[in-house]
């Protein structure tokens, strides 16, 4: 194992071996469904993770944001989806980012947005966003809505690529039988869509569905095309929760040193706040509150009931889980401890690199530069 006392604290870790593990375990279950995978790059939001994410050279790919589009289209990516729906003053970025030799495509939902693309000119490519779970945004598969978009868009000259969903609510269940069934309703909702504009004689080669516990438990994607996800990537421990993975699987932490104890209190006390781990509480509703991370020690082996239990600003503080019969061990001021996430987009939203543990286990830290903004 690298030796981290050089490292300064709270910092980002990246485990490269577990990483790859489960970058190989998503690609292997997409070949097996045959469906292409359509990584989303906004948990990793680098360029060096995302070209570990497919055999391809210049796989297709998913961004969240339009600074994503930048950087990832300026580092030769050029089959890019920005999946989230299109606001028409971010069209003239579009075109701009499409000029560079990037087919970038976007998503809408609605009349106004499909009337706004067309306007716009420059023949950008189009995915109709549908809903699948009334979790956000879309068009219910058989909204009365659907072919007008369509025709508006392939009449005024775009492309119409086909139809998307994102299952979200599938964070919100657990165990892999009911994750299939969100896969099951994800897919059909989508073919349906999909069935409808080619009923209508319109064109729709793409049908795709993501989100990392669907794409895990799906059994079936007859007539789906591609499937996406990100958080696969590194997991956390939303989705260990969930029972997507387990906690050992998860590839991204935070170092932090002890800087303090409060004995009769049973807290120790470390330099890893919420702006290092993020806010994000998302265990809070899921059978086992994991606080603000679960804890482990420099080597990363997890330590049994000790909780990031609170955070503030710039400390965190260890205690354990409640109702347990642990005892807290002697972590005295100097000790470095790691932090296993709760969602692993936000907690790697607060740092800006990745100090990557080789998979070889050399000596060497390797240094990869995260962005950030939109």
């Amino acid at each position: 194992m690298p030796n981290f006392d050089t490292l300064p604290t709270p910092c980002l870790l990246l485990d490269e071996a577990r990483m790859t593990r489960n970058v190989d375990r998503l690609s292997d279950r997409a070949r097996e469904l045959g469906v292409t995978l359509r990584p989303h790059l906004k948990t990793c939001k680098n360029v060096e993770v995302a070209h570990r994410l497919t055999e391809s050279p210049n796989p297709p790919v998913t961004v969240s944001t339009l600074a994503e589009a930048e950087v990832f289209a300026d580092a030769g990516f050029t089959d890019i989806l920005y999946a989230v729906g299109i606001a028409p003053q971010k069209l003239a970025q579009v075109l701009d980012i499409r000029s560079r030799g990037c087919d970038l495509m976007v998503i809408l939902d609605s009349t106004a947005q499909a009337e706004a693309v067309v306007a716009a000119g420059g023949g950008i490519p189009v995915l109709i966003e549908i809903d699948s779970d009334g979790h956000r945004g879309g068009l219910v598969p058989d909204d009365p809505a659907l072919v007008p978009i369509a025709r508006i868009l392939h009449d005024g000259g775009i492309p119409l690529r086909g139809v998307m969903t994102h299952a979200g609510e599938s964070y919100g269940a657990s165990g892999r039988d009911a994750q299939a069934e969100f896969a099951e309703t994800e897919r059909a909702a989508v073919v349906q869509a999909a069935e409808r504009l080619r009923a209508a004689g319109l064109p729709c080669p793409i049908v795709s569905v993501g989100s990392t516990p669907t794409t895990h438990a799906a059994r079936d994607l007859t007539d789906v095309t591609e499937m996406r996800a990100g958080v696969y990537v590194f997991f956390d421990l939303v989705m260990a929760g969930i029972g997507v993975c387990d906690p050992d699987d998860i590839a991204i932490s935070v170092l932090t040193t002890v800087i303090g104890q409060k004995p009769e209190r049973g807290w120790t006390i470390v330099d890893a706040g919420w702006m290092a781990m993020s806010r994000d509480r998302g265990t809070a509703a899921q059978a086992v509150d994991q606080g603000y991370g679960l804890v482990c020690n420099e080597a990363g082996e997890i330590l049994p009931d000790l909780i990031l239990s609170s955070a503030n600003q710039e400390h965190g503080i260890i205690s354990v889980r409640e109702g347990s019969g642990a005892a807290m061990p002697d972590l005295p001021p100097g000790t470095r401890l790691r932090i296993l996430p709760n969602h692993a987009c936000a907690t790697a939203a607060q740092h800006d690199r990745y100090h990557v543990i080789p998979a070889d286990g050399g000596p060497e830290m390797p240094v990869w530069k995260r962005f950030s903004g939109w």
